[in-house]
């Protein structure tokens, strides 16, 4: 196991941690959540009831794997917490996700939680947002219209392919991956790109979290909100 697995696994063990008997969970998607829930599995299995919400259908796959019994949204009004990835944080600890698809569930299991942690390894800490494309998920419906007044902001979208096909989210959806260089304003990007018909959500998690777990080199630090 190389460095970064290895952070990934010590933040997705140290996250789960936060989970308290009795609690319903938001389980977030990638490579760093697979960590979080192997180990919710593991201490499910040592006695732990407790009940998840997968944001994708791969995180789903990897709860029945480990025995972390699941529902979804229909099913529960709020949800205790929620523990999800990043693919950049910044140092106001807002985030970038959408690397791995799953943007949209991932905002909707997030919003309905009443706090959501944050677990990236060191590599994912920017002091801006903007150096990994932000990702939108966008109807197929007319999507090259919504691309060209994405475009009108100042990036040409770039339609995510899985393979020689587009790729289709969990919710039948396209992305497209804009890379905005430097974003000073995140929530002012936010505003625009959603108003935009056709983009059904953005990867700009704003003011949504106060704490991020980051691990680097064997070592776990703790971002809080200032």
């Amino acid at each position: 196991m190389n460095e970064a697995e290895k952070s990934k696994m010590l933040v997705g063990k140290e996250a789960a941690k936060y989970v308290k008997d009795g609690m319903k969970v938001g389980l977030g998607s990638g490579s760093t959540a697979y960590w979080m829930v192997k180990s919710l599995g593991e201490r499910v299995q040592e006695g732990l009831s407790i009940v998840g919400v997968p944001t994708s259908a791969q995180t789903e796959k990897w709860a029945q794997e480990f025995g972390v019994p699941t529902t979804n949204l229909s099913e529960v009004s709020a949800l205790d917490i929620t523990i999800d990835g990043a693919d950049e944080v910044d140092q106001n600890l807002q985030l970038i996700k959408g690397g791995g698809g799953a943007l949209l569930r991932e905002k909707m299991v997030a919003i309905a939680a009443k706090k959501l942690l944050i677990i990236v390894d060191q590599s994912k800490v920017v002091d801006h947002l903007g150096s990994y494309p932000l990702p939108l998920e966008v109807t197929p419906f007319g999507w090259e219209l919504t691309a060209k007044r994405i475009a009108a902001l100042g990036q040409e979208p770039i339609i995510r392919l899985n393979g020689k096909e587009y790729y289709l989210t969990d919710n039948g959806n396209y992305i497209l991956d804009c890379k905005f260089g430097k974003i000073t304003q995140p929530e002012k990007l936010h505003e625009q790109l959603i108003q935009i018909v056709g983009v059904v959500e953005t990867g700009l998690f704003i003011n949504m979290t106060d704490t991020v777990i980051v691990g680097n080199q064997g070592e776990i630090s703790v971002l809080e909100k200032k």
